[in-house]
């Protein structure tokens, strides 16, 4: 079986994590502002991300020799360590109804919020309990000043949120388009005249896209954008995404203090002489109720859709290849960058581990770069997501450095 042994190890693979944490929301993103819907999506990606688990541990978890308190993944199978396991999988159908959430939630306040707010929930709550079930092998003055950093980055994220969504209001409310202004709450916002008659060959997978022809950053853009894709968002009111941020943002809170359960055994749950569960087999018992629960959800919501989306059905899903392959990917992004995350966490500390929770700083780079976002706003905007950046920089290196060393002994 495959340990990591030194501190270098633990930080480079929580790199990894990193990045690929990062990049799958982008890619989902994609798929959903070029009309596909989020269901099929979703069917693709649990598909792959269940597959990345089993990899992992017939690749990881399979190498080197077996010891007693470290038995290699085929051996643990067949133990009596169901205690675990359920820890395991609790983790894992938590994770999938936040994904889940997730997904909605981009299209209601966007890509760098949702994960700026949602990623710091997870820090907060997340790593403060970690940290006391990992018995304190992280440095506290260092994992609670970058705890500090990640509040800050927090603050900062909602005031580009802020800032950003006045911004495109402005853009909005001067546009010449064929444009309607309505009212929500109080707040002005748009609202494109969109014909809900409009025939949609569902069987036949997703509308042809059509590319844009606006400058990415203006309000012809923006509307362009709206038509294009698969939930449709303007006249909603933003306590809805927020709501739905906030509900995400529990929900990935627990999937990672339900591994560290599930690997350590901290309230004693397994029988005497029962190894603890090794981080591949946890992985694979927490990738498989996550892919459960994932199918199960979006199966049922092909017929009973949420957020406005049509209705779909399973043949139509078979049949939507467009956008697959990205799908595909995403799952596979997700899967080996959990699963990079709990390897990183079992050497150095779940709580450490916790450092690739600066996720939106790379979600934030493929929206500027793909998506646009941010694109034409004010100074104001430009800087205070420039000092958000650095913010999170600033925590995941703290973080980082507060990593201890698990013995395995």
């Amino acid at each position: 079986m495959f340990i990591i042994e030194d501190k270098g190890g633990a930080i480079a693979i929580m790199c990894a994590s990193l990045f690929f944490l990062g990049t799958w929301p982008a890619v989902l993103t994609l798929l959903e502002r070029r009309g596909r819907l989020p269901q099929h999506t979703y069917l693709d990606y649990s598909i792959t991300n269940l597959l990345a688990a089993v990899l992992i541990a017939l690749t990881f978890g399979q190498l080197g020799d077996a010891k007693h308190n470290m038995p290699n993944f085929f051996t643990q199978l067949s133990q009596d360590n169901w205690p675990s396991v359920m820890f395991a999988m609790a983790g894992g159908v938590v994770l999938s109804v936040g994904n889940l959430s997730t997904q909605y939630a981009w299209a209601y306040v966007g890509l760098s919020v949702t994960e700026v707010i949602s990623s710091s929930m997870v820090v907060v709550i997340g790593t403060t309990l970690n940290y006391f079930l990992d018995n304190r092998i992280n440095r506290a003055e260092i994992l609670f000043t970058g705890v500090a950093c990640f509040l800050v980055a927090v603050i900062l994220g909602s005031a580009v949120h802020a800032s950003n969504a006045a911004d495109n209001e402005k853009k909005l409310s001067e546009s010449t388009n064929t444009y309607k202004l309505g009212t929500d709450g109080g707040t002005e916002r748009g609202k494109q005249v969109i014909d809900k008659d409009a025939p949609k060959d569902m069987e036949n997978g997703a509308s042809a896209e059509c590319d844009t022809k606006a400058e990415a950053g203006t309000a012809e853009y923006l509307i362009e954008l709206e038509e294009r894709r698969s939930i449709k968002v303007f006249g909603s009111s933003t306590f809805i995404g927020l709501g739905i941020v906030f509900f995400s943002g529990v929900c990935f809170s627990l999937f990672s203090p339900a591994i560290n359960l599930a690997t350590n055994d901290q309230w004693h749950t397994l029988k005497d002489g029962v190894p603890h569960l090794v981080v591949y087999t946890a992985f694979f018992y927490f990738s498989i109720s996550c892919f459960v629960v994932g199918i199960g959800l979006n199966i049922l919501f092909l017929y009973r859709p949420m957020a406005g989306v049509p209705k779909s059905s399973f043949k139509a899903y078979l049949n939507d290849w467009e956008g697959r392959q990205w799908a595909l990917l995403a799952g596979f992004l997700c899967g080996f960058g959990n699963g990079f995350q709990f390897m990183g966490g079992q050497a150095a500390g779940y709580a450490a581990a916790d450092a690739v929770q600066a996720l939106p700083l790379v979600s934030t780079f493929w929206g500027i770069l793909l998506f646009g976002e941010y694109r034409k706003s004010s100074k104001k905007t430009y800087t205070l997501l420039v000092f958000m950046l650095l913010m999170f920089i600033a925590a995941v290196a703290t973080l980082m450095a507060s990593a201890g060393h698990r013995s395995t002994k």
